[in-house]
């Protein structure tokens, strides 16, 4: 079934990227949803053939996607679709926007994209296969301690009205510290470019592809208390190069908060 996944995948991250592309930094209409994020006809497009393309090929697997919610997520095999991940990024003429796919096999990454349209990169995890950038092999750095790391915060205005105890340990963690948003972080972490990334109020569409590519790479990413990510994960995400480093991350970010 691998290859039949990896050919629907691929497929659907050309029309996703001609797509975006067509239509960035050119005007586009935008809405608000009800948690007030927008939303363009570029992400409802996305999404709404991607669908098509999976039910095509995969007429029994279920689908997750940001924009048309979510069917039986019991079934054995469920896509997981985030259209334009960073439609923020997107609407302002940043390249850093992304494409999220996932395709789970009981619960498990299967098999898992990271698309940066813009910056035409393309990276993949595959269980048991390991990571890859644009077909060449990634695999996360070897740093072991917070003192030596790069690390990036990502949602630090929210952090820092929504956890300020947090936020005021990670301005002062690591060898070297950005800022950021959205999924790019994270794939630089399964490229061995960055070290950790600590995130905030993330949906399944937008943490469980990540996971599927960062813990191909080689690295470890959980909740913030060491929990494995599923559907009902909080959103509190942090993602390490290796196990060492995730642990003083977990515990750093447990100190005082809440845990």
């Amino acid at each position: 079934m691998m290859d039949a996944v990896r050919e629907t995948a691929g497929a659907i991250q050309g029309m996703a990227a001609a797509t975006a592309l067509k239509h960035f930094r050119s005007p586009v209409a935008i809405d608000r949803k009800a948690d007030e994020s927008p939303v363009t006809a570029v992400d409802l497009a996305i999404e709404r053939e991607a669908r098509a393309l999976i039910q095509h090929a995969f007429p029994d697997h279920e689908i997750l996607g940001e924009e048309f919610g979510a069917g039986d997520l019991t079934r054995d095999h469920v896509w997981v679709i985030d259209p334009i991940d960073g439609t923020r990024s997107f609407i302002s003429g940043h390249p850093a926007f992304g494409f999220l796919l996932a395709c789970l096999e009981k619960g498990e990454p299967l098999y898992s994209m990271i698309s940066m349209p813009a910056l035409e990169e393309v990276f993949v995890g595959q269980a048991g296969r390991g990571a890859t950038l644009n077909g060449r092999p990634v695999r996360t750095s070897d740093r072991k301690r917070l003192s030596d790391a790069i690390l990036t915060i990502n949602e630090a205005d929210k952090l820092f009205v929504h956890e300020p105890e947090v936020h005021a340990r990670l301005v002062q963690a690591g060898q070297t510290r950005r800022f950021g948003h959205d999924c790019y972080p994270h794939a630089l972490l399964a490229a061995g470019l960055v070290d950790c990334v600590v995130d905030y109020d993330l949906k399944p569409f937008d943490f469980l592809p990540l996971a599927g590519v960062v813990t191909a790479a080689g690295g470890v990413i959980t909740d913030w208390n060491g929990k494995a990510l599923g559907f009902d994960s909080d959103g509190r995400i942090v993602s390490a190069a290796t196990p060492e480093l995730h642990a003083e991350m977990l515990a750093m970010l447990s100190a005082g908060g809440r845990g």
